[in-house]
């Protein structure tokens, strides 16, 4: 999901979280306990656990057994929360930065990419958001120094793009 101008947008983080906090309240109100719910799709209760909390991807076919398990008929609101597992499965725009980018911080992305306001105080360097390339591939080489100019560039470029 990239816009027009090339900036990023909301990426599949938030989604996942969204949904996830959906099917958690859609099984406590139907009275499925979580290895209840693992169960029917074949998985462990842990499972369930991160599907709810939005730690990891879905499978629409596990959403649609769950939603079946948990009385949802409307063909319309299925539809909607099927959707949303499709959405939230598609890579963010940080993901093509994967060989430079820790995996902790992926998710810090998504959230950033969805915020409607980011408070930050640094000490020592210009919030990464506000930093310029050339500032940004300064403070990228005090820390990278003796990587590949193309892994220079590709760090920058993400620093730039978020």
């Amino acid at each position: 999901m990239v816009p027009a101008d090339g900036g990023p947008t909301t990426g599949p983080t938030v989604l996942r979280m969204l949904l996830g906090a959906q099917l958690r309240r859609l099984r406590e109100s139907s009275g499925v306990t979580r290895e209840g719910a693992g169960w029917e799709i074949r998985a462990s209760e842990s499972k369930i656990s991160r599907m709810e909390l939005g730690r990891v991807g879905f499978k629409e076919r596990d959403v649609a057994d769950l939603l079946s398990l948990y009385g949802v008929k409307d063909d319309e609101e299925r539809e909607v929360l099927l959707k949303l597992a499709r959405d939230a499965n598609s890579p963010g725009w940080w993901h093509r930065y994967g060989d430079v980018l820790p995996s902790w911080f992926q998710s810090y992305l998504g959230l950033e990419s969805a915020a409607a306001l980011i408070r930050t105080y640094e000490v020592q360097f210009v919030p990464g958001l506000l930093q310029t390339p050339a500032y940004a591939r300064a403070v990228v080489l005090l820390g990278h120094g003796t990587a590949a100019p193309d892994e220079i560039d590709r760090r920058v470029g993400l620093r730039v793009r978020r």
